[in-house]
This record gives C-alpha cells, sequence and structure tokens, in this order.
C-alpha cells in the first residue's frame, strides 16, 4: 500500500466526525504523526500516520506542494 501524500494545509473528511459534530480537518503538522485541527471548534489532534491514513475519507481541499514551496524561497 502506498504512503498518502499529506501537505500542510490540506482540508480532509475522516470516517467519523469528531464530537463536537465537525467533519472536516485541517492539517498544520507532518511527520511521523500527522497533526490535524478540527475546523468546526479549532481542537487540535495528534495521530499516527497509519492511523491518519486508516481513518481518511477524502481531500476536501489540497495544501501547496513541498516542491511549490521551496521554489518561492530561492
Amino acid at each position: 500500500m502506498a504512503i498518502i501524500d499529506f501537505r500542510v494545509q490540506d482540508v480532509v473528511r475522516l470516517r467519523k466526525p469528531h464530537p463536537c459534530g465537525g467533519w472536516e480537518w485541517t492539517v498544520y503538522r507532518i511527520g511521523a504523526d500527522i497533526g490535524l485541527e478540527c475546523r468546526e471548534c479549532r481542537h487540535r489532534v495528534m495521530l499516527t500516520r497509519p492511523v491518519a491514513e486508516k481513518r481518511l475519507k477524502t481531500f476536501v481541499s489540497r495544501g501547496p506542494r513541498v516542491e511549490d514551496e521551496a521554489d518561492g524561497a530561492g
């Protein structure tokens, strides 16, 4: 199974809603853990990459690619 390409500023929908009722999350951190922030109540959680990949239902919108950010820095 291929590794899912998470990007900072991605908006994702998970398989189950947050207890506040929100379905959409913004990715704010990428690494071994994926940092997600609920777009409804702004609660932040950290999920391990395998758990985040398993819970992901769809991408609502995509953030900028890492290569795009590197091109603008130079």
